[in-house]
């Protein structure tokens, strides 16, 4: 495939409709900063192309230009996630999403969104964060059973260690932005994350679920290929 095969102009946006092909999934839209009518155009495209289509960081305003254009679209507004599906998944492995506290649930969303879209069944389990670690103990054996574990968590960001500790499986970090002033807006989990003593935490970027959906669906693609 040549390289203007492997993509759509728009004027606006070039629309890499050679990514699936390439890296095993399509383009997925960072609607942030882009009008509705943009995101619908791209939008569009994506889904002649592909099976699914996932927009992130998207409005209202942004799901209902898609939804105008791509019946079946539909809007997550916790995650503002825009999804649309030619067909309706089919779910190849498990995810957890484990988070913090309720104040994280955007951010997880934003992983349980991606996670399911790329094809993996997601276990969600919420508010079991270090404060009271009977929570998270009391859900091991689940979190356990998944094949990757996204944890979610602001403040100081100690629960993926915590989780890391208790459990066999890949665990990807994800800093949010939950936090008072000393938290500096997801730093502090952010640097707490990033020096976790346990063994095998990757760590994604502050209130980048999305990140950390996309690395537990390409971990899992490969485990299908196995």
């Amino acid at each position: 495939m040549s390289g203007a095969e492997e993509f759509v102009d728009l004027g606006h946006t070039r629309v890499d409709v050679g990514r699936e092909q390439r890296c095993g999934f399509p383009e997925v839209i960072f609607c942030e900063r882009k009008t509705p009518e943009q995101v619908a155009d791209i939008a569009v495209v994506i889904a002649a192309r592909s099976g699914i289509m996932l927009g992130t960081r998207a409005s209202e305003e942004h799901a209902t230009a898609v939804q105008n254009r791509l019946p079946g679209t539909v809007y997550h507004p916790v995650a503002r996630c825009i999804v649309w599906r030619k067909k309706p998944p089919v779910f190849h492995a498990t995810v957890a999403v484990v988070c913090a506290g309720t104040s994280d649930l955007s951010v997880a969303e934003e992983a349980r969104i991606t996670a399911e879209t790329f094809g993996n069944r997601v276990v969600q389990i919420s508010d079991v964060g270090v404060a009271g670690l009977h929570r998270l103990l009391a859900a091991r054996d689940a979190i356990e059973a998944c094949d990757v574990i996204i944890v979610a968590a602001g403040m100081e960001g100690a629960l993926p260690s915590a989780v890391a500790g208790l459990v066999s499986k890949p665990v990807i970090a994800v800093p949010t932005s939950v936090g008072y002033g000393a938290s500096f807006g997801g730093l502090a989990a952010l640097l707490g994350m990033l020096n976790s003593c346990g063994s095998g935490v990757t760590v994604v970027n502050i209130d980048n679920g999305f990140g950390a959906g996309y690395a537990a669906a390409t971990i899992t693609r490969l485990l299908q290929k196995n």
